[in-house]
């Protein structure tokens, strides 16, 4: 731990993968499960850029969400259409139907068989 503690001072975007090869090459016998344990009981990440994807990108339009304090109380309401598809060996289930207040355009149930 010491000398984990003491390369990630010199080096903070190590991570556990680059710290077991540094040990192994300072001569430690060590895993990188082991090297993972330890640098998360000291507390020890590796610093680098991450993904920031909650961000909009600039010129993104933002659409207003129309239902917002709208109290949906009775049927045919609000409409919504949705389309899923669920692979299965030689063809494809569309499941629809929804019965809460929000009424599918058309409740089915199909098979739509795969050419060959």
């Amino acid at each position: 731990m010491k000398l984990i503690d003491r390369q990630y001072l010199s080096t903070p975007f190590y991570g556990s993968r680059k710290m077991a090869a540094w040990l192994k090459s300072q001569g430690q016998n060590i895993n990188r499960k082991r090297v993972r344990r330890l640098m998360q009981i000291m507390g020890l990440k590796a610093l680098y850029r991450r993904p920031r994807l909650s961000k909009p990108g600039p010129g993104n339009k933002i659409y207003p969400y129309l239902l917002k304090g709208l109290k949906i109380n009775r049927r045919n309401q609000v409409w919504a259409a949705d389309i899923t598809y669920i692979p299965m060996p030689e063809r494809v289930l569309i499941p629809g139907g929804n019965p809460g207040l929000v009424q599918p355009l058309y409740p089915v149930l199909a098979f739509i068989q795969y050419p060959g």
